[in-house]
């Protein structure tokens, strides 16, 4: 079957899939797998397929934003897949999270608009415990402060005249803010798959802590380096208790 938006067939899909904002992004983690190759490039959504350990891994960019990647995550589940692991980046709420540091996320406060359309208010927006554990197990294995918690996943990245609602959810223990893992959550629990996120945080949110924003430091790629291979690690470990 063709997925007629990443314009792949099902059949080459794997049933685990590590997705990504960045295209290119996307290549990088493609690049960690064995006998990996490029199976589509199609709008902001580019898929790869490898094996690491043995074990078929497909790669897919989601491009940023949750009505977007929405319909990544929809298709490829559609395609088969059953486990899904967003790698990304977030801001920090904490100064005890630090940019270069990890964060699995094991739930998300619904602040965007896709998952309104699709679930009731209350819904909440929660990882599988199992993918979760995978992560946070494989990221304690790295050089690197890694933490697990609640995340915000938020449309807007610039703001306009209304405030950002960080300084309620930082006090509310919300440890960063994103902007897809929402969808993810919400949508994996619709169709009845695994779903997990690990970010690489690059900055502060909190107005008490931003500082000039600049993604592209040492400490943030080294995170970015990290956050891959716990990614791909995670799905050998939840490969191996299947």
């Amino acid at each position: 079957m063709l997925l007629p938006i990443l314009q792949v067939h099902s059949e080459d899909l794997s049933p685990y899939a590590i997705v990504c904002g960045d295209p290119f992004r996307a290549e990088v983690i493609a690049s960690k797998l064995d006998n990996s190759k490029e199976l589509a490039f199609s709008r902001e959504y580019r898929t790869f397929i490898g094996e690491f350990q043995g074990v078929p891994i497909t790669v897919v960019s989601h491009g940023v934003g949750s009505p977007g990647a929405a319909v990544c995550f929809e298709e490829l589940i559609k395609g088969g897949v059953k486990t899904l692991i967003r790698v990304g980046t977030a801001g920090s709420y904490s100064a005890d999270v630090p940019p270069g540091s990890l964060v699995v996320s094991t739930a998300a406060v619904r602040e965007e608009g896709l998952t309104r359309q699709l679930v009731p208010h209350g819904f909440p927006a929660v990882a599988d415990l199992d993918v979760v554990l995978a992560l946070y197990e494989a990221a304690s294995e790295t050089d690197g402060l890694v933490r697990k918690g609640i995340t915000v996943t938020l449309d807007a990245f610039f703001q306009g005249v209304e405030e950002f609602p960080h300084r309620k959810y930082k006090q509310a223990g919300a440890l960063a803010v994103e902007m897809e893992i929402a969808a993810l959550y919400v949508i994996a629990s619709l169709r009845g798959v695994r779903a997990g996120a690990i970010v690489a945080l690059d900055g502060y949110a909190d107005a008490d802590l931003r500082e000039v924003y600049n993604p592209h430091t040492d400490v943030v790629s080294q995170a970015v380096e990290r956050e891959i291979l716990s990614a791909i690690h995670a799905v050998i470990k939840l490969h191996a208790k299947a």
